[in-house]
């Protein structure tokens, strides 16, 4: 790789200052790649163009949607606390896996949860090691009583797409993960 300037735009002048400029832009690709030959072609890297970075930028966007919308929980607990309701009472593992979340961040993630009294946690029956976790009652209310707002916070977060672009970026979504 070569760690040349280039005449990549910053990421706040990207769609909207290009040749293609307008509110359904894409990022600025420039002459350096297309989608046609990819990031595998050999290409010259542009940070603004990879995936993961892109990724990092819609997250940041949909995190900032989502604290302004519902501020008393993280999307981490949110997500704990909807999985929680949707399929009842699960291990604190298997939660885990459920939501993509490793072992310690779920740990940290279910504590800060436990502590506000929205989750309640046994022994295992099987296996005393394990814990049993449930959304309790007040955590019931708050899921249900914050589902609106978690639609809102979806919706919101794909204004920028067309109608029919939504759902198959939520399909594309899915396939790469």
């Amino acid at each position: 790789m070569n760690c040349q300037p280039s005449n990549a735009t910053l990421p706040n002048s990207g769609p909207s200052s290009g040749p293609n400029a307008g509110p359904n832009a894409g990022p600025d690709i420039g002459p350096e790649t297309s989608p046609e030959t990819g990031p595998e072609s050999g290409a010259v890297y542009i940070l603004d163009q990879q995936v993961g970075f892109l990724m990092r930028r819609a997250n940041q966007r949909h995190i900032g949607i989502f604290s302004e919308r519902i501020p008393d929980l993280t999307p981490r607990q949110f997500a704990a606390l909807a999985k929680l309701c949707e399929l009842g009472d699960l291990s604190q593992n298997a939660l885990g896996r459920a939501i993509a979340m490793d072992a310690a961040t779920i740990k940290g993630v279910v504590d800060r949860l436990r502590a506000r009294d929205l989750v309640t946690a046994s022994p295992d029956p099987n296996d005393q090691r394990r814990l049993r976790l449930v959304a309790s009652a007040e955590g019931r209310a708050l899921y249900e009583g914050l589902e609106d707002q978690a639609r809102a916070v979806t919706r919101m977060t794909l204004t920028p797409l067309e109608p029919h672009e939504r759902g198959e970026f939520l399909r594309l979504l899915e396939k790469i993960t």
